[in-house]
């Protein structure tokens, strides 16, 4: 099987809040670094990689140069369901449909299609010229997924709209998305959780929908934001002690010692959520927590050689 970065699609889901497109990112840096030409699509009305790379917000659908060798593109599913059915429909005008009472009678009473023409948006994504003056395609495309439940619906979407849609182009449209969602091959599952009970469980969900779906396993969990243990046992003891003898005026060292051992706590607690993830015959792949407000392009660089280190 082939390594993570030398597949043709990423799919990087998790539970929500966990810093899926943080990961999402540091892999497409990552593969971009090794000259890997790699496009991060964003899903649903997100077009956040922009400006994290200090540049103007891009338009629904249209590629944006990140730097060499990466771009970002934001996709969303009610317009590439409008854009599929106007090309049905001719002549008919995009305001026109969007507003009728047969586009919106059809989105909510077809299951999967939505979801299945942003999937097929993405799936094109490996036959697209990449970026301008280019006639090669991506050798790489890193989906920045939504959370857990909502992307596992994107990916059982072939299967859904397939058991409606058995002739036509949708059809074989559909075909080569299922095709490219089972092969090992070309496709990687990435779950971003953060070390919490919620956020590990949630894990186990998409392992088990991956292989009920597609017969899949998860290719790699990332723990986002762990904490380092900085005390040992002994340690905590004498800064608790050290903060119980401090006379009047001491409170800072009794605060401090407080935060100490809340701080020690909640990052055991976390290496008992991991050992949960190791039970389940996952080995998760951690990134320590940050301790800044906002990531930059520095920030999101480290990230990136982080995740090199472990996952090579």
């Amino acid at each position: 099987m082939p390594a993570l970065l030398e597949r043709k699609l990423i799919v990087v889901t998790g539970k929500g809040g966990a810093g899926k497109t943080t990961i999402a990112t540091a892999l497409g840096l990552l593969a971009a670094a090794r000259g890997i030409h790699t496009i991060i699509a964003e899903v649903g009305e997100q077009d956040r990689l922009p400006r994290l790379f200090g540049l103007d917000s891009s338009q629904q659908g249209v590629e944006t140069t990140l730097q060499d060798s990466l771009h970002s593109i934001s996709i969303d599913s009610d317009v590439a369901l409008l854009e599929w059915l106007q090309a049905l429909g001719g002549r008919i005008s995009g305001r026109l449909l969007a507003t009728s009472s047969t586009f919106q009678y059809f989105a909510a009473a077809a299951p999967g299609a939505k979801e299945l023409l942003s999937m097929v948006k993405v799936s094109e994504l490996l036959r697209r010229r990449r970026g301008r003056g280019s006639a090669a395609p991506y050798d790489l495309v890193v989906l920045d997924a939504p959370a857990t439940g909502h992307a596992l619906a994107m990916i059982q979407s072939p299967a859904t709209f397939g058991a409606i849609a058995r002739v036509g182009p949708i059809a074989a449209q559909t075909g080569r998305v299922r095709a490219l969602l089972e092969d090992p091959a070309h496709t990687g599952y990435v779950a971003v959780a953060q070390a919490a009970e919620l956020g590990v469980t949630e894990t186990f969900e998409l392992q088990d929908g991956l292989l009920r779906q597609l017969g899949r396993d998860l290719d790699a969990v990332i723990a986002n934001g762990v904490l380092p243990l900085r005390f040992t046992a002994a340690e905590l003891a004498r800064l608790e002690a050290a903060g119980a003898r401090g006379a009047d005026g001491e409170e800072v060292k009794r605060a401090a010692a407080r935060a100490a051992r809340a701080v020690h706590e909640r990052a055991r607690f976390q290496r008992n959520q991991l050992a949960r993830l190791r039970r389940r015959g996952l080995a998760p792949i951690t990134v320590p927590f940050r301790f800044e407000a906002e990531l930059d392009r520095r920030a999101l660089g480290e990230i990136a050689r982080q995740l090199e280190r472990k996952l090579t």
